[in-house]
């Protein structure tokens, strides 16, 4: 057996016995999360929170490689963890490279034996029996649910094929995964492309949904006494998502009137910067407490950056396809500018920062993509247990 299959064999026999077969008569949806930064997550939680409105007595498993406590400082409701990875998106070198040759790698490692895999899932959606799959974004767990006749559902504001066709559509190996990537996500009931999105004209059951952010609470003045910030401070958080990117921060120059919220990781111990994980507060309470945010461009940041109505710093990432639809819409709906990748490694952010200032600032956009969604995905749910 293929090492990978092994893995995923061993897993799906995990997740049986930790989910167990009780409460049936449950509407029962499972949720396939990438793993590949935190923006996944960020687009599904406000969802799974619609639908618990809706339904609440949804049953949720989750399947991600994301930390227990990672989903559930964003899942409120009651879900079951199934850990594991069913995609890896990209191999990065950090949060705004990548590492091309290892990911070709990976993707020819995984489809060596697609087929084995697919029927894996198909075996583990048999045996769960969930009403419906909904994955952001991989496509092995669609591949899996149509092959066990089980509906599903794909939501994004972007999708693994287009980006492989992207960076290898002119490499010999490329056309027979990139096929079985394209009819993983067509063999799903539709895919819920969000707003912004890209184009994926490769994909027919397209639905266009709204933005979807979730929205901090009100912590401005409670989170400066937490710093002992004076009034004149402003507070500027640097969050690169899931995968990181380390800046030398203890090499910059002073910069007066500014206290920056940076990673734990970092390790840095000096005035004027502090760890936000240290706070206790969750991310979107900061990010719309602070005064700009640093951080490259990704869909969880900028969406909630525009929805919290925060000024937003970034590094465009490297030959990324998804980032210039992300950047036009945010110009359009929120206060940006591009710092460049010297100024970031030298500290020269002030004027970048006066500039972002400067900005008039946009009406904020309403995040109604996850009450949409929510809407798409209970045709499938609201029915189950009925006779």
């Amino acid at each position: 057996m293929d090492p990978a299959a092994g893995r995923v064999a061993g897993r799906d026999a995990r997740a049986l016995r930790l989910i167990g077969s009780t409460q049936m008569d449950r509407p029962h949806l499972f949720v396939d999360i990438s793993a590949h930064g935190f923006g996944h997550l960020a687009q599904v939680a406000p969802v799974l929170e619609a639908l618990g409105k809706r339904l609440p007595a949804l049953r949720l498993s989750i399947r991600s490689g994301l930390p227990t406590a990672k989903l559930r400082a964003r899942v409120a409701a009651d879900f079951s963890h199934l850990p594991g990875s069913s995609d890896f998106g990209y191999v990065m070198h950090d949060a705004v490279s990548l590492d091309l040759d290892a990911t070709a790698q990976a993707y020819r490692r995984q489809h060596a034996d697609w087929n084995r895999l697919v029927e894996s899932d198909a075996h583990l959606f048999r045996q769960l029996k969930p009403n419906l799959v909904l994955s952001d974004v991989a496509y092995l767990p669609l591949a899996g649910a149509a092959r066990a006749g089980i509906p599903s559902v794909a939501m994004c504001s972007l999708n693994w094929a287009e980006l492989f066709a992207h960076f290898f559509a002119s490499e010999d190996w490329a056309a027979t995964i990139h096929r079985q990537m394209l009819e993983a996500y067509r063999s799903a009931e539709c895919f819920l492309r969000l707003t912004p999105g890209m184009a994926m004209s490769d994909l027919p059951g397209l639905r266009t949904i709204g933005p979807i952010a979730a929205v901090g609470g009100d912590c401005r003045q409670e989170l400066r006494r937490q710093l002992g910030c004076s009034g004149e401070q402003r507070l500027v958080l640097i969050a690169f998502g899931g995968v990181e990117k380390q800046l030398p921060v203890d090499q910059w120059p002073p910069l007066a009137g500014l206290h920056w919220l940076i990673p734990q990781a970092w390790q840095i111990d000096q005035p004027g910067f502090t760890d936000f994980e240290a706070l206790g507060r969750p991310i979107t309470d900061l990010m719309r407490a602070v005064d700009a945010v640093l951080t490259k461009p990704g869909y969880g940041t900028f969406a909630e950056a525009a929805c919290n109505g925060t000024p937003l710093l970034y590094l465009r990432r490297e030959n990324w396809p998804e980032q210039d639809v992300l950047i036009d819409w945010l110009q359009q709906h929120g206060r940006c500018r591009e710092v460049s990748d010297a100024d970031l490694l030298a500290g020269r952010l002030r004027p970048a920062l006066a500039a972002v200032w400067s900005q008039a600032p946009p009406a904020v956009p309403r995040p109604s993509g996850a009450d949409e969604a929510a809407a798409a995905l209970l045709p499938w749910l609201a029915t189950a247990g009925k006779a």
